[in-house]
């Protein structure tokens, strides 16, 4: 019964099956979790014998005075401050633009996933072709308006906005979708009431859809976040294998990957993720904060 008073029987049978799924979470996920955190703190360590000689907070002060670390912490937060917004800005767009043409949505909604299910290697070589200096169809495309040809790829003034437009672009597609089940989930009792009550359209999106629309918009805020905070493969694919011209595209994700792979400097690494992961704990918990404050202006629970 659902409602049956827990037991010590039904409580081990219950962590009996959900045993292979916190297994592999603590194997895969918790233990590397803190791993990092305490590698952050060996001033003095032997990655191959895993032997730790001294103990501090040295990794973060070198970070503090590395140039390359504050440039990829300004390239993320202007990536994410520019990307998300526009992603969820488009996202819903689109979103709601589809909602109300329910003939075509089943086929654009599969062309606009694609990007989501399609290797981001494959998504970087094919924007490496298309932001081309010579031959590339943003070029041409723009080159109809009479304007000339930007080296996207190679000029440190604009390959950080080429990086933009790729994250945007492969971000559209899961949070239409998720917009989709959003909208769909609104009773279009309350539209018609609004309707009746004279609210015209942008009246009522601003005082029904989009209230109401605002839990799945707190999740799709919170994702698009993250997933642009972890910037790497876009990077890697776009720039083949560099962080562009002049590190212009350098990110912390990046920045990590040439301290710990590259240079072999496994604790600064380790410490650059620590940062990233509680940048990120700390946004994503004043975007659940702020979500709590709407509800309860709102009158919600």
């Amino acid at each position: 019964m659902l409602n049956a008073k827990p037991t010590v029987k039904s409580t081990l049978k219950a962590l009996l099956y959900l045993a292979p799924f916190l297994i592999i979470t603590g194997t895969f996920t918790v233990w590397p979790l803190i791993h990092a955190f305490l590698m952050s703190t060996y001033t003095h360590y032997n990655y191959y014998t895993n032997k730790v000689s001294a103990l501090g907070w040295g990794n973060f002060s070198t970070l503090w005075h590395d140039p390359n670390f504050h440039l990829a912490c300004h390239n993320t937060f202007l990536l994410v401050v520019i990307v998300m917004p526009a992603t969820v800005a488009l996202s819903l767009l689109i979103a709601l633009g589809l909602n109300r043409s329910r003939r075509v949505a089943g086929f654009f909604r599969a062309i606009y996933f694609l990007p989501f299910v399609t290797s981001t290697v494959a998504v970087g070589l094919v924007w490496n072709w298309l932001f081309r200096l010579d031959g590339g169809l943003v070029n041409h495309f723009l080159g109809l308006f009479g304007v000339k040809a930007i080296d996207w790829l190679n000029d440190p003034h604009y390959a950080l906005a080429a990086l933009m437009v790729v994250c945007v672009w492969q971000g559209l597609g899961v949070n239409i979708i998720l917009f989709l089940a959003g909208l769909n989930n609104i009773n279009q009792r309350y539209e018609v009431i609004a309707t009746i009550d004279g609210a015209n359209p942008w009246q009522r999106f601003t005082n029904v859809t989009w209230p109401l629309l605002m839990p799945i918009t707190v999740l799709i805020v919170v994702n698009t976040s993250i997933t642009n905070f972890k910037v790497f493969d876009q990077v890697y694919a776009l720039f083949q294998g560099s962080a562009g011209p002049d590190n212009a595209d350098l990110t912390l994700m990046y920045y990590l990957y040439q301290k710990f792979y590259m240079e072999n400097q496994f604790t600064v690494a380790a410490a650059s993720g620590v940062v990233l992961f509680l940048v990120v704990g700390v946004l994503t918990m004043l975007t659940v904060a702020y979500y709590q404050h709407r509800q309860h202006q709102l009158g919600g629970d």
